[in-house]
């Protein structure tokens, strides 16, 4: 099977570690240096994503007097681009270079509007990917 071919099922990191709205930027930081991560979901209360945070956020925060307790709601990217988990690598990776975007949340299926993460993709994930070929 060649690589653009792969389903993200077969590919994604299973999981994605998330953060409630109010969660605080240093409650944040804290989740990404324990994990070792650079972003993370932001859940609403039905555990559906909407939006995402990157490091490059909370450093921008660092501006701002008392970062410590912005919250993630008022820092977050709502515009969240998401895949499902039976798209291939290839189309994967051409939303990635169209949104010059680095990682992909895979929402549960059937999608029918719903936005529950079940895996992650990341620019990584690919390029790992590319050095497993036969």
């Amino acid at each position: 099977m060649k690589l653009e071919n792969k389903l993200l099922r077969n590919v994604m990191t299973k999981g994605v570690m998330t953060v409630q709205m109010n969660a605080t930027v240093k409650e944040i930081a804290n989740v990404l240096i324990k994990h070792a991560m650079s972003g993370v979901a932001v859940v609403g209360p039905n555990s559906e994503i909407v939006g995402v945070i990157s490091d490059i956020d909370l450093i921008k925060m660092l501006e701002k007097e008392e970062w410590e307790n912005v919250t993630a709601e008022s820092i977050m990217t709502s515009n969240i681009i998401s895949a499902r988990p039976t798209m291939t690598i290839g189309d994967a990776a051409n939303i990635m270079k169209e949104k010059n975007i680095h990682r992909l949340f895979i929402c549960a299926e059937p999608c029918l509007g719903s936005k529950k993460p079940i895996g992650i993709l990341s620019a990584s994930d690919i390029v790992r990917e590319m050095t497993n070929l036969k």
